[in-house]
């Protein structure tokens, strides 16, 4: 399995630290691994922020792209919004096809590529698309990350039902605590989704304010994570 699709429960759940831990653990067992970021809104660089944020976690920087900065980050718009209103007002159009290719551009020259998605998977970048279609259309197992806090269970179980409908392989499921929530909370919604999805929970990541010490909680679940790619 080469494709790997991160996609959060809502915006801002922490899904690009996990992209780039992701692809750090990988690569230090060896894998030639590039990250990708379709579309990148409220972004003033042709090469996304994503994408420099991938790389400053996996100790790297953009001149270790070489000629792929176009294929990882395939569109890119100045305003900070859903993909489809940043291409209406920029009359830029999103052209599936081209995202498409340039994953498989891609695949055909690294062990894996993580594709990080844009808010959730039934964000639209056109009036009859949405970026789940992508994922179907390119087959790629998902990686849920959902931020563990008061409604989190609702936001979950909506993606996972809408992946399931859609018939997409479903890795598994990563929460990133906040800095304050009620202990409660975050120690039930792991084990209410699990009880009610059945799908795999990776872990909980605690509140850590440097990836670098990040990457240390992160690494039993890049085990369980990469056993589950290999294996599958």
């Amino acid at each position: 399995m080469k494709g790997i699709f991160v996609t959060g429960t809502d915006t801002g759940v922490g899904k690009t630290i996990i992209t780039g831990l992701l692809g750090r653990y990988l690569s230090d067992k060896g894998y030639n691994v590039i990250t990708q970021k379709w579309i990148q809104t409220g972004c003033r660089d042709s090469l996304a922020s994503d994408i420099k944020l991938h790389l400053k976690i996996m100790g790297r920087d953009k001149n270790d792209l070489k000629d792929y900065a176009g294929s990882v980050s395939p569109y890119t718009f100045r305003v900070p919004s859903s993909p489809h209103l940043a291409s209406l007002i920029e009359n830029k159009i999103i052209n599936p096809n081209k995202i498409i290719k340039s994953f498989k551009l891609l695949s055909r020259r690294f062990d894996f590529i993580i594709a990080e998605g844009v808010g959730g998977v039934l964000v639209p970048f056109n009036k009859k698309r949405l970026v789940i279609d992508i994922v179907r259309d390119l087959d790629l197992a998902v990686l849920v990350v959902a931020q563990n806090k008061l409604g989190a269970i609702n936001h979950t179980l909506l993606t996972i039902e809408a992946l399931e409908k859609r018939k997409i392989k479903i890795l598994g499921i990563i929460f990133n605590n906040l800095k304050k929530e009620n202990s409660r909370i975050i120690e039930d919604n792991p084990l209410i989704i699990k009880a009610l999805t059945n799908q795999r929970i990776f872990g909980v990541l605690p509140w850590i304010e440097t990836h670098v010490k990040l990457y240390k909680s992160f690494i039993p679940i890049g085990e369980q994570i990469t056993k589950e790619l290999t294996d599958g």
